[in-house]
């Protein structure tokens, strides 16, 4: 791994943080930053990429981001359009004032810019080499692809089943969220079980930090957690849906209250 340009890569995702965060602060509303989260990988990649022979391999490993990303933000946009800012964010202002602009540049911007940095690992790796197009490349792309499907199928079903009203406090669970409660999470962690083969294929085995990372964050901290943190209080019927159906991974109805 060339660390300097790894470094120059970080500054690239710092400067879309950077130009997000003056936006914020003209609008009041840091809920964008879930809107470019995404575009700060393809910053960073575009460091790697544009910087060494662009070969088929190469060409397919930053295409398939760009997928990744391109649809991800397109879709928070949309979903978040009109709307105040995220109830998430709204605690986060409260709980950091007084001066909540500036300290929103370091505890939400920089913090992001670095987890997408750490994330990025395997692509950055694997855009960093030269190899020719291997059989386990076919395997990381179709899981990416697949990732990628799956979560933007789920975004489907959640938007489509949100913009009937009388559906704005009721529990989804037809579909893919008939099998997990976050398919979409599920999706997406398995992109990055995608792009890591790419760089392991290379042997490149310490990038697995990566998609560890991105399932702990969806598991744990802004996915699942944070988003079940308080949603019975919101919608009781959520609580009967977290005893019967898996969390993350998708499987068959429950009859017990165990979790996968």
């Amino acid at each position: 791994m060339n660390w300097d340009k790894y470094f120059i890569a970080f500054l690239a995702a710092f400067a879309v943080g950077l130009i997000t965060w003056v936006i914020s602060v003209i609008k009041k509303d840091v809920s964008i930053v879930d809107s470019v989260w995404s575009l700060m990988f393809v910053a960073g990649g575009a460091v790697f990429f544009f910087d060494q022979d662009m070969t088929v391999r190469s060409q397919i490993i930053f295409g398939l981001l760009v997928v990744w990303a391109a649809r991800l933000s397109i879709h928070i946009t949309l979903r978040s359009w009109g709307e105040e800012e995220d109830h998430r964010y709204q605690s986060i202002r409260s709980k950091y004032q007084p001066h909540f602009a500036i300290k929103s540049l370091f505890i939400i911007f920089l913090f992001q810019v670095v987890l997408a940095s750490i994330v990025l690992m395997p692509v950055a790796y694997a855009l960093s080499t030269n190899a020719a197009w291997s059989d386990f490349d076919y395997v990381a792309a179709a899981l990416v692809l697949f990732g990628i499907a799956y979560e933007s199928m789920a975004d489907y079903q959640l938007q489509a089943y949100k913009s009937t009203s009388e559906n704005k406090s009721g529990v989804l669970n037809t579909g893919l969220w008939k099998y997990s409660r976050h398919p979409n999470y599920f999706g997406e962690s398995i992109v990055w079980w995608g792009l890591f083969i790419f760089a392991a294929v290379q042997g490149d085995y310490i990038s697995i930090i990566s998609p560890l990372l991105m399932t702990f964050l969806l598991l744990k901290f802004s996915g699942v957690g944070l988003m079940e943190e308080d949603i019975t209080d919101r919608r009781p019927a959520y609580q009967q849906y977290i005893l019967s159906t898996n969390a993350f991974i998708p499987g068959p109805k429950k009859t017990t209250s165990q979790e996968i």
